[in-house]
């Protein structure tokens, strides 16, 4: 067994990857925050590492310190903790974000010592130390709903000599006893922006959170509160966290979704479901804006066809199936039921796509604004 790598030379080997991923690099402030707070301080004894076939395997630091302290620096998020799912089976919970991602989201938010911080998402305590070193502990507040992780966190924060304020609350309410912030930062995403976030963010300050939709989880938006109480930005292309538990739907298909009797409406549709649901991820952020509370899932088990690709809402009200026979890719047949016609509003989407020039993650805008019909509030879509 070789020896495990000094913290210096894994820190130094973890900004060369860092780099690498940014084509750049690592500027010289966060350079020297990574450079204070070592990841793995942060990090549990035991590490769910992919086990290449889906699933997750254990690392743990006594049986296997080499293969820990690799994963403890390199530029790979980590799964930390598993709670138990709806169906009884064991879902990630918590776990190390990307460290070339935590980099990318730091310089969106510019952050100095000036600067009021709130974290929505304590995790591991990593970030919070690190915006600690950047702007001082006594500026940064972190949030977590999770009293273990808060627990931890503040533990490990201890021991890294960076100690900001952890609070254990659920963070879609911000922190008001700290608020106005200068910066708001969220290491969970959000299918909309909880109010009181856009409320204890000052005029002109910046939120850098991670976005999602029930079709795409991807993308990081970086908006500017505006003097009118809205706020205004792009997404950027890096990003895909676990979605913050308030705003979780708990909607199976076989459960909630299908049931006897339905008689869908039969149709052919020439677009490929791969087209909307492949690998084009700049084509799948952009029906997920455009196609709201609507989720996909692959079949390959489906006695009526060799391939299906599911399509539901979350309100459980309407669902479709676009089915690939296995011989020919010119046409699919199509079965739709439900108030909604879900796949017609997917080929919309997909036709403004294409016609707007398949446009990158960077090229959508959101404007934030609180909903006047709620406590919430709403986004609007636009192209740049």
């Amino acid at each position: 067994m070789t020896s495990s790598p000094v913290p210096d030379e894994a820190i130094g080997d973890l900004l060369d990857q860092i780099a690498e991923q940014l084509g750049f690099p690592v500027p010289a402030h966060l350079r020297a925050a990574l450079d204070a707070v070592p990841r793995h301080l942060f990090l549990p004894p035991t590490l769910w590492l992919r086990d290449g076939n889906g699933g997750y395997e254990p690392c743990d630091r006594e049986s296997d310190p080499d293969r820990w302290w690799r994963a403890a620096y390199r530029d790979a998020p980590l799964v930390t903790q598993f709670t138990e799912g709806p169906d009884g089976d064991r879902v990630p919970s918590s776990s190390a974000s990307m460290p070339s991602v935590v980099v990318r989201m730091l310089m969106a938010l510019d952050a100095r010592a000036e600067h009021s911080v709130l974290e929505i998402g304590t995790g591991t305590g990593f970030n919070a130390a690190l915006l600690a070193f950047l702007c001082g502990a006594g500026n940064v507040t972190s949030l977590d709903v999770d009293p273990g992780l808060t627990s931890r966190a503040r533990r490990a924060l201890q021991a890294s000599g960076q100690q900001p304020d952890v609070v254990c609350a659920d963070g879609a309410g911000g922190w008001r006893p700290n608020a106005p912030y200068d910066r708001i930062i969220a290491t969970c995403s959000v299918r909309t922006v909880p109010l009181p976030w856009l409320e204890q963010t000052v005029t002109g300050g910046l939120l850098v959170i991670p976005w999602d939709t029930p079709w795409c989880n991807f993308g990081t938006l970086i908006a500017t509160k505006q003097a009118d109480g809205t706020a205004e930005g792009v997404l950027a292309p890096y990003g895909a966290f676990m979605l913050m538990r308030a705003q979780r739907v708990d909607v199976e298909l076989h459960r909630d979704v299908l049931r006897d009797g339905q008689n869908p409406a039969l149709s052919v549709t020439e677009l490929s479901p791969w087209s909307v649901a492949g690998t084009d991820l700049d084509a799948q952020l952009h029906i997920g804006l455009r196609v709201p509370g609507t989720w996909h899932a692959w079949d390959a088990e489906v006695g009526a066809a060799h391939t299906r690709l599911w399509l539901a809402d979350d309100e459980a009200t309407s669902w479709a199936a676009v089915d690939y026979d296995g011989r020919q890719l010119s046409t699919f047949a199509v079965a739709q039921y439900g108030p909604r016609r879900l796949w017609d509003e997917v080929v919309h989407a997909y036709e403004g796509y294409v016609a707007a020039g398949r446009p990158g993650v960077a090229r959508h805008r959101l404007r934030i604004s609180p909903d006047g019909d709620g406590p919430g509030t709403r986004h609007h879509v636009s192209l740049s």
